[in-house]
């Protein structure tokens, strides 16, 4: 199982593949499997691996890896579509020697944050 992943490029190494079936990340035709399962055409594999799940129905079974092109004649791809990216949000960095934010500033970022200023949380914690 782990070389036929390997060998189709759904991961980078085949170490990698292993760690997905022995960690339970890799189902065929709904069954965790480990890395020496052997695989079947027609079987329907479930790779969970780097945050999303590819779906796929081997078609042909290879031993050795091989270029992209013909890795993808071996498998049918029925993984839902990728999320959409989120655009990089760049973080507010302070300049260096700034020193500390003044009690202004950081009740300004508290708001620009939507977290509660700093007398609306003394209030909370201490019960009345």
């Amino acid at each position: 199982m782990d070389s036929w992943i390997w060998a189709v490029r759904l991961t980078r190494t085949r170490s990698i593949a292993a760690d997905a079936c022995r960690g339970g990340h890799v189902r065929v035709n709904g069954v965790r499997v480990k890395p020496a399962h052997v695989v079947r055409a027609g079987d329907e594999v479930r790779l969970r691996h780097d945050g999303r799940e590819r779906i796929v129905v081997v078609s042909r079974i290879i031993t050795k890896r091989v270029g992209a092109a013909v890795a993808a004649e071996c498998y049918v791809d029925k993984s839902p579509p990728p999320p959409a990216r989120e655009e990089v949000v760049t973080v507010a960095v302070r300049a260096r020697g700034a020193g500390r934010p003044t009690k202004r500033e950081r009740r300004d970022l508290d708001r620009l944050l939507g977290r509660p200023a700093a007398e609306e949380r003394s209030r909370r914690a201490r019960p009345e």
